[in-house]
């Protein structure tokens, strides 16, 4: 919780404070989308990307509002 930021992107010079972030980032550069959806084929750079265009296919709703509890 330092705000240091010590992985750096040699592609454009942004900063990351862990290195799977710089990881993920880098693919903007490099066009990788690894993660692909079971259901359509859709491709994505990162795996948490790809649970939430799943949730289209699925019709998960996983959150909920605790005022009127209608799910999203």
């Amino acid at each position: 919780h330092t705000g240091e930021k010590p992985y750096e992107c040699n592609g454009c010079g942004k900063k990351f404070s862990l290195k799977h972030q710089l990881e993920t980032h880098y693919r903007v550069h490099t066009g990788d989308h690894p993660y692909e959806c079971e259901f359509c084929g859709s491709c994505f750079r990162d795996e948490s990307t790809l649970k939430g265009h799943k949730r289209i296919h699925t019709g998960e709703k996983p959150y909920e509002c605790n005022g009127c509890g209608k799910k999203f």
